[in-house]
This record gives C-alpha cells, structure tokens and sequence, in this order.
C-alpha cells in the first residue's frame, strides 16, 4: 500500500500547494522570461508556470543543468545504527524488506539505489498540472521501480529522496534542496503534512498527520573526496522539527553531479548516509 502512496499520492506533492502552506502565502510570480514565469505557490519552492498552449512534455525538463533527461545517478547507501553498526537490507520473497547485517551480506543484499531522469512527463498523463521533471528510482531490478519528481530552475533545486521500503524512513527527514543563486549564509525554510502511512515500528509509529517544519542553511564550501575526484561542494545544513521529533539532514552539492552525498539523521537517532558513486549521461555507453 506504502509503494502505491509513493506513485499516486506523494508524486503530486508541490501539485497540491507542497502540503497545504499557512494562509496568506498565496501564490507569487517571481521572474518571467519569454517561456514562462517563476511562481511561489506558497511552499518557497519556485516552479515553472507556463502559458495554457505550450503543450511541450519536456517543458519542465528543458532548463536542468543537472537533472537532464538521461541522466542517471548512483548512490550507495548504509545505514548506520544509534550504537554504530552498519546495516543493509533485503526483500524477501513476498516482497518485504528486514535489515540485514553488514557481515551478512550476499548477493541479495540492496547496498545501492539508482536515479534516472525520465523524457518527457509521463505523470501528466495521470496528473494534468504535475510540474516536476519526472525521476525513476530502481532499487532492484526484480522488484520494479517508483517514480517521483524534481524540480529544478535558475531559482532552486528540489528532489524527492529515494522512499521504497527501507528509504520510506527519509521521507521524514529534509529533502534535498538549494536555491539559487547560491552563496554560503543564504538560509530558507519550507514545511510538509506527512501522514501515518509513513510510520515504521522499525524507527517510529505515530497517528494522525504531522507537520515537518524545515530550515536551510549553506555553511560552507569544501572540497569532497568523491569517486569523481576532488569535487568542491557546497555545504547545505537543514533540519525538520515536528511533534514526533527532529531529523537533519547534511547535504553536498556540486554544479554538475547535484548532491553527491547526503548524510541524514534520522528520527529514532540512526544515520542514512548515500554517496554518488555513478554517473551517466544519455550519450554514456
């Protein structure tokens, strides 16, 4: 049921005013060029609104300098416990996912998760408003893929982390997100309703919805030991802060790769760290 959540509902995510923002922050233009104009729809994240006839799929796609149609990005993953220990996971037979333990590992194990960036904007077909570039996410290529969104212009970028099984445990936590242009002090804040679909006993089970309250902040710029080489990156501190508890989320971002790595501080205390360890574009073999 989660993974249908994932297609069906969580894709519509900024479609749907970004989860229901205070009132009074309605909607804003910000910039217009000859396409289109920049607007708040009232979440801070600027999106893309073109004129009623430009019927074109890549619309939405056209302007990334990072989420370009074919790309696709590998992240390895771990996951690391309040006391220390490393962990994967894996998906059974029936299809659930359990940890598993770093000594245990086989070839079954799911140490790593790939994101595509889709041509054209197959959730239109389902959604008729869904400004976002549409994203893939294959965990394993037994099970099927997810598909979610990114938004990305001359303002800001902003993607949905990986949440299949396992990774539904970021959906609490910040998403990736910077605006632009973007220098070291710039802060911003966003927030998002989260329903209790997304509880786990595994890290923790709460009813009703909540709020994430988020906030941003470049701190810094460092060089990065990627498998890329060097890679100087900006640094992104952000956290969430709801009645269940806060998470955090530190992220490194690069002009070309985007968030190379993303070190997350989940709810019940654990880490979820991911590191770009691949990257293709369409003209790649």
């Amino acid at each position: 049921m989660k993974f249908k959540i994932i297609i069906v509902i969580a894709l519509v995510l900024l479609v749907t005013v970004s989860c229901k923002q205070k009132k009074g922050q309605g909607e804003k233009q910000i910039q217009k060029t000859a396409e289109y104009e920049l607007v708040d729809l009232g979440s801070g994240i600027l999106v893309e609104q073109f004129d009623s006839i430009v019927k074109d799929e890549n619309k939405y796609n056209r302007n990334n300098k990072v989420f370009k149609v074919g790309n696709v990005f590998e992240y390895a993953f771990k996951h690391i416990t309040v006391d220390g220990k490393t962990k994967y996971y894996k998906i059974d037979e029936d299809k659930i996912w359990d940890f598993v333990e770093e000594v245990d590992q086989d070839s079954t194990t799911i140490t790593s998760v790939k994101i595509s960036v889709q041509d054209e904007n197959a959730m239109a077909r389902h959604i008729p408003d869904y400004n976002q570039t549409n994203l893939k996410y294959l965990i394993d290529k037994n099970i099927g893929y997810s598909t979610s969104g990114a938004i990305e212009n001359e303002a800001n970028i902003w993607i949905h982390p990986p949440r299949d099984r396992y990774f539904e445990i970021l959906e609490l936590n910040p998403f990736p997100y910077i605006k632009l242009p973007a220098k070291i002090g710039d802060s911003w804040t966003w927030n998002l309703r989260i329903g209790d679909g997304w509880s786990d006993h595994r890290w923790k089970v709460w009813e009703g919805q909540i709020e994430n309250n988020y906030e941003y902040k470049i701190t810094d710029k460092r060089n990065i030991s990627t498998e890329f080489g060097k890679l100087k990156c900006l640094v992104v501190e952000s956290n969430a802060k709801s009645r269940i508890g806060e998470t955090k989320l530190t992220s490194y971002f690069h002009n070309k790769y985007g968030f190379v790595k993303l070190e997350y501080t989940n709810i019940d205390g654990s880490k979820t760290i991911l590191e770009l360890v691949n990257f293709k574009t369409k003209d790649d073999k």
